[in-house]
């Protein structure tokens, strides 16, 4: 099987735009043929195919598709420098970890440099890369798996405390002028605190998911949806904007508007929470995702089921809420280091 076949074979998938991926391929015989070598635009037309995979198939959420095509993209264009010529499909089988080394090593200095843990996705986002290519179009490398990434320290959510959270919802609504938006405001954060949505999940909600009952169905990451108890609070909150707001909701649009009608962007809503942070002198940390952690935080502070608290945030792990059981035990220690007498 010549790599013109592999060639073609991705070419149709991305003209195609279909969600049926070309079929595993075996390794090519004829491999050191030069005649059988694939162009540098396959390197290009590969990416594209695997991108769509990723939200086709694995339904990760377009923000992780981005930014690991993004990270596809830099990858792809520092081999073309470090290579001196465009990276075909052949060149990147043959590439050793010496030649990831020195990516990761490009990455991590001069301007623009990334963090740890920027660094880490990137090196997940080739990893999978070459995951496609090998179950897609038979190019395998196991010598990368050899280079390791950096070690990550883990970090712990940091929510803002019961008062600080209360605050913000009453302030939240003191700072816009017009009524509509001020009853927006405080919904938004009031879905994010008490119902512990993410801001994209907040955001996504539509005027048919109005009105809003016991349980409100939220989509997820991954396309995953839950069912999540809802508030009479929040339910309030939400029922007085709509009454308030001065645009049709109508069941295929937005809920949430913004000052010109259309769909609320999430950096007006991270831009409030700068405002409300520093009225408050809140630290950086105090986002509209710590309140979701607020969310999760004092429920657990408060004695609910650490099982019961994944299911309403929608991770896929228990150790992924397990970190907001390590927040309680860190607060529990500075304050029995502050207060004990031998401390």
């Amino acid at each position: 099987m010549t790599r013109r076949f592999v060639k073609r074979e991705i070419m149709r998938y991305v003209e195609s735009k279909t969600e049926q991926l070309p079929t595993p391929m075996q390794a090519p015989e004829d491999r050191q043929a030069d005649d059988g070598r694939a162009s540098a635009t396959d390197a290009e037309n590969a990416r594209a195919a695997w991108l769509a995979s990723l939200r086709d198939e694995r339904r990760l959420s377009a923000l992780t598709v981005e930014a690991y095509g993004r990270d596809a993209a830099h990858f792809l264009q520092f081999l073309a420098m470090h290579m001196g010529d465009e990276p075909r499909l052949c060149d990147l089988e043959a590439l050793q970890p010496q030649d990831l080394r020195a990516y990761l090593a490009h990455r991590r200095s001069g301007e623009g440099a990334l963090s740890d843990r920027s660094l880490a996705r990137a090196l997940a986002a080739i990893r999978s890369f070459f995951r496609f290519l090998e179950e897609r179009c038979g190019l395998a490398n196991a010598r990368l798996k050899l280079v390791r990434g950096p070690r990550l320290k883990a970090l712990l959510p940091r929510p803002v405390s019961e008062e600080s959270a209360q605050a913000a919802l009453a302030l939240a609504g003191a700072l816009a002028k017009a009524p509509w938006v001020a009853a927006r405001d405080e919904a938004v954060l009031t879905l994010l605190y008490g119902a512990g949505l993410r801001i994209s999940e907040a955001l996504g909600l539509s005027g048919g998911d109005r009105p809003i009952g016991a349980t409100l169905r939220v989509r997820g990451k991954g396309g995953k949806e839950r069912l999540v108890p809802m508030l009479a609070i929040v339910r309030d909150m939400i029922e007085r904007y709509a009454r308030l707001c001065p645009f049709a909701l109508d069941a295929d649009g937005p809920l949430f508007r913004g000052a010109r009608g259309g769909a609320l962007s999430p950096r007006i809503v991270q831009a409030l929470m700068e405002r409300v942070r520093v009225r408050l002198g809140l630290p950086d940390s105090a986002t509209p995702h710590a309140l979701r952690h607020a969310f999760a935080t004092h429920l657990l502070a408060h004695g609910a089921d650490l099982r019961a608290i994944q299911d309403l945030l929608g991770h896929d792990s228990l150790a992924t809420t397990q970190r907001y059981a390590d927040v309680e035990i860190s607060r529990l220690l500075q304050s029995y280091r502050r207060a004990h007498p031998r401390a």
